[in-house]
């Protein structure tokens, strides 16, 4: 595992959405080569509002793609076979193979996994916690850092449930890059299993520490860039998004956050995030709440 990673650049302006819902701007996917074997790509908030962020990763004889994005269709699809087009052209290999993974297992994640069924030279994950140990080889599931590989290029993969069951967190020593789906980012933190939420932070807080870490990736922006402040569930324009990378401190801050609030259940917000903190109806209510009228207000403004 190399101890010397080598970044990329994340000058990247992301698209946010269309000012007006009747003219559409963005394209259904952003492309960003961080580096020329690391691809970071974001859906757009016209096909869906969630706008998820998927990875692509390149080694020698595979490439990952973690995530399919909120859209069943075949957009995203396509434009990972130009890139694995692309990359097998300058790294010639009859037999390089797709894995298609999933940070974890919810609709906003999985959606394009069917257009990649029939993809030939593909595995595709499943989406339980069973499959996820299976494919990276876990005997003790969450706890255990397992390594995968894809040629030259050695990932480390452990579990983080709480968010989700079948959560992982992905550390890529090439680049310094950690994945962590929809446990770290910011925005709304979403957390249905508390004791096991903090033992995944505590655990993933370990992990960075004694790794270079470059960024910490999530799978989502929803905050604005004034503290404490996020979009309303169900915007489709965010002009003044934060950058997608955190830094291994406010993985910490959330880490300590999340310590802060164990025994309070509802609603918790922070400079760089907002934690939910259980799913009963009382935890629910105020997004829901803030989301019918944010709908509302922005239904207003884009006439």
């Amino acid at each position: 595992m190399s101890t010397d990673p080598t970044p990329g650049t994340l000058d990247v302006r992301w698209i946010h959405g269309s000012r007006s819902r009747r003219h559409p701007t963005d394209p259904p996917w952003q492309v960003h080569r961080y580096r020329d074997d690391t691809v970071i790509m974001r859906q757009s908030k016209d096909a869906n509002f969630e706008a998820p962020f998927t990875f692509l990763l390149f080694g020698r004889h595979r490439a990952l793609l973690l995530d399919t994005g909120a859209v069943p269709d075949r957009a995203l699809r396509d434009t990972v076979d130009d890139l694995v087009a692309d990359w097998v052209a300058g790294h010639p290999d009859p037999d390089y193979e797709l894995v298609v993974a999933h940070t974890h297992a919810h609709g906003d994640h999985i959606a394009g996994d069917a257009s990649f069924a029939d993809r030939p030279s593909t595995v595709l994950v499943g989406t339980s916690p069973d499959d996820v140990q299976e494919l990276f080889g876990f005997d003790r599931w969450p706890a255990q850092i397992v390594e995968y590989d894809l040629g030259d290029r050695r990932l480390e993969v452990t579990g983080i449930p709480g968010h989700q069951p079948a959560s992982i967190a992905v550390y890529d020593g090439a680049t310094g890059l950690l994945f962590t789906g929809d446990s770290v980012y910011p925005g709304r933190i979403y957390v249905r299993d508390f004791p096991a939420f903090l033992d995944s932070m505590n655990r993933l807080v370990d992990l960075a520490a004694a790794r270079e870490v470059t960024h910490v990736l999530g799978c989502h922006i929803e905050m604005t860039r004034t503290p404490r402040r996020d979009y309303f569930f169900g915007s489709r324009y965010q002009p003044d998004e934060p950058p997608l990378q955190m830094t291994p401190e406010q993985l910490r801050s959330l880490r300590d956050a999340a310590v802060s609030v164990a025994d309070q259940p509802g609603v918790h917000r922070f400079d760089d995030f907002v934690l939910f903190h259980g799913t009963g109806v009382r935890t629910q209510l105020p997004l829901m709440a803030r989301g019918l009228v944010g709908q509302a207000r922005d239904r207003v403004l884009r006439r």
